[in-house]
């Protein structure tokens, strides 16, 4: 829920000292010059004041005329609060005060009193401490496995400038952190963060809006964009308004505006009045949308990236973000890896194989060993469920699907084998091997397969069996000569949610051939609920379709906040991106690029 500030401007009485909501005080001295100074407190808090046009900056100390929300910890002017004993800034804070157990811990905090023992719960570090000495432990830990270019932290902000070009909403990625409670974040919502166009020697706070996702605009600048900035929302730096009088930080406006008003607090009651700031839990929102289910040495069963249709058991090594690095148990170095995300239709629990009849390479590592576990089932992507007992896939069936290999193109393909709960074995027409050691798993309600002429309906290119001379291409003609039946419409998953995106918008996206990195991408084309992903500054032919729900795909800003390495685009001619790109120029040639597949190229890695 969205906290609402309810501000508005009361009569002043010049012979006595008022502090406001803003943690800003109207000084005992008119002192109008442009130069700021530190002047020391003439109250009885220790907390140091800083005067800037005459104005001093501190928190509130409850005088008269002030009210603190006991829902929300709000500070405001007291006679806009709702009842009347004025304990609510809102209706909604009122009516959820009685259901919030934690209203005590919440009002202590923000009135800056000694933490109850429950309060001391919600102060025991702020998020990103822990979130970044974690990430740090992380990067130490895969850099002492696989040695990598070292990048220099991607600047989102500087890349999408002040153009027309957005990033990807982060509603639309309901599997990363905050992706289903991001309906408190929208444009004009006000934060307090760091103010750097400061001469002050030490750290100051200052409000601004969100223009658009993370672009931010201090308040004072109006429609003038040229000083807006990228922040992530989920950084320790942003707070809702408040935070700096309830802590007692300094909140000063921005050196190049100051001249513009005399009387600051003035304007942001103006300003402020009716707007809205983040709840207060929101960071602690942040927190906890967070927590990984899985832990280091989970067993799981994974697609052996050696051999597509079959699983292997690995276990989990690193968690970041929710993407997990799995190392086959039988590696006794290490070395041999595969990363995915926890929800990624490649992993399953223990005897899940076993379970559909799919293929299994035993292992003779015991899980007693070492004190393994095998990662619950409920951790672990669900499925819908399906009749198989009707009308239903069939061996030899033919279809369309994104070639695993080559995940820009859309094949022609069969139903080799069905299994149970819905599963099936696909083959590429004219590129499996005699041994079917290249089919792969989707489910039946997978995204990635295609009734028979839906590439033709939608303006795709189809990619035909290799060898196939019959050219163009047409259904009717390869299903007469092939005698076989094309798999019927009905079978195949039509749900198109609305997911929100469109051409153009930009996000972080893992490059599945190479599924370590995450990359700077482009939404270029939307079919359905199908989507096409160019990786920024490469050549089109490693673009991927990639499902709208994929957890392989990560908002502007994800990569920061979880401390993943960003691989970012490659056109940039610096010295520090060139020797990345070429690094990644090698390791994509290796890769299946549509009629060239050889055997041998078959054995790379499974990825989608």
């Amino acid at each position: 829920m969205m906290t609402r500030l309810y501000l508005r401007p009361q009569v002043e009485r010049p012979s006595r000292k008022r502090r406001d909501s803003f943690g800003m005080l109207d000084g005992l001295e008119e002192d109008r010059s442009r130069l700021t100074q530190l002047t020391p407190s003439s109250s009885s808090s220790s907390l140091t004041l800083i005067k800037t046009n005459g104005q001093l900056y501190t928190y509130p100390d409850g005088k008269t005329g002030m009210a603190t929300c006991e829902m929300c910890g709000m500070v405001g002017v007291r006679d806009a609060f709702y009842s009347k004993t004025k304990r609510f800034c809102s209706v909604s804070c009122s009516r959820s005060y009685s259901s919030n157990s934690k209203k005590a811990s919440i009002l202590a905090r923000l009135q800056g009193k000694p933490p109850t023992k429950k309060a001391k719960v919600l102060q025991k570090q702020p998020l990103m401490t822990k979130l970044a000495a974690y990430a740090q432990h992380q990067a130490n830990q895969q850099s002492g496995v696989k040695k990598s270019v070292t990048v220099e932290v991607f600047d989102w902000g500087r890349y999408l400038g002040d153009g027309d070009v957005m990033g990807a909403p982060v509603n639309c990625f309901k599997h990363v952190a905050m992706g289903k409670s991001w309906s408190d974040i929208s444009e004009g919502v006000r934060v307090e963060v760091p103010n750097t166009d400061s001469s002050l020697p030490m750290k100051v706070y200052w409000i601004a809006g969100i223009v658009k996702l993370a672009l931010l605009r201090y308040e004072g600048f109006d429609s003038d964009s040229t000083r807006d900035f990228w922040l992530n929302l989920c950084v320790p730096d942003i707070h809702p308004v408040g935070w700096c009088a309830a802590g007692g930080k300094p909140l000063v406006p921005p050196q190049t505006i100051l001249h513009r008003f005399n009387n600051w607090k003035t304007f942001l009651i103006k300003r402020l009045t009716g707007s809205k700031t983040l709840p207060p839990d929101f960071s602690s929102k942040v927190r906890s949308s967070m927590q990984v289910p899985f832990k280091k040495q989970m067993r799981v069963e994974v697609v052996d990236k050696t051999h597509l249709c079959r699983t292997r058991v690995a276990l989990v090594e690193q968690v970041i973000g929710g993407r997990l690095r799995l190392v086959y148990e039988e590696c006794e170095d290490g070395t041999d890896d595969f990363w995915c995300h926890m929800y990624s239709p490649l992993i399953h629990s223990i005897g899940w194989s076993r379970s559909i009849g799919h293929r299994f390479k035993r292992s003779d590592v015991s899980k007693k060993l070492g004190g393994l576990m095998d990662a619950p089932g409920q951790l672990f992507a669900k499925v819908k469920e399906v009749d198989q007992s009707g009308h239903w896939f069939e061996d030899g069936m033919k279809l369309e699907a994104i070639d695993p290999l080559n995940l820009s193109a859309i094949c022609v393909a069969t139903v080799r084998k069905v299994l149970a709960d819905g599963y099936l074995m696909i083959g590429i027409d004219g590129s499996e091997a005699a041994d079917g050691s290249d089919w792969f798993c989707y489910h039946s309600t997978s995204p990635s397969i295609f009734p028979s002429g839906f590439c033709e309906i939608n303006s795709i290119e189809l990619t035909p069996p290799r060898g196939y001379t019959n050219l163009p291409f047409r259904w009717f003609e390869y299903l007469k000569e092939t005698k076989s039946v094309a798999a019927p419409v009905n079978l195949f998953n039509k749900d198109v949610p609305n997911h929100g995106f469109r051409p153009g918008m930009k996000l972080e996206a893992v490059d599945l051939m190479e599924p370590r990195l995450v990359c700077v991408a482009t939404v270029t084309r939307i079919v359905h609920r199908l989507l096409r992903i160019h990786f920024d500054g490469w050549e089109d032919e490693y673009d991927q379709w990639v499902d709208c729900e994929s957890p392989d795909l990560y908002p502007v800003g994800w990569c920061q906040l979880t401390g993943y390495q960003l691989q970012p685009p490659a056109v940039n001619a610096g010295s520090r991106d060139l020797q990345s790109a070429a690094s990644k120029q090698r390791k994509k040639s290796q890769q299946y690029k549509g009629q060239k597949k050889s055997k041998s190229q078959k054995t790379e890695k499974f990825i989608h």
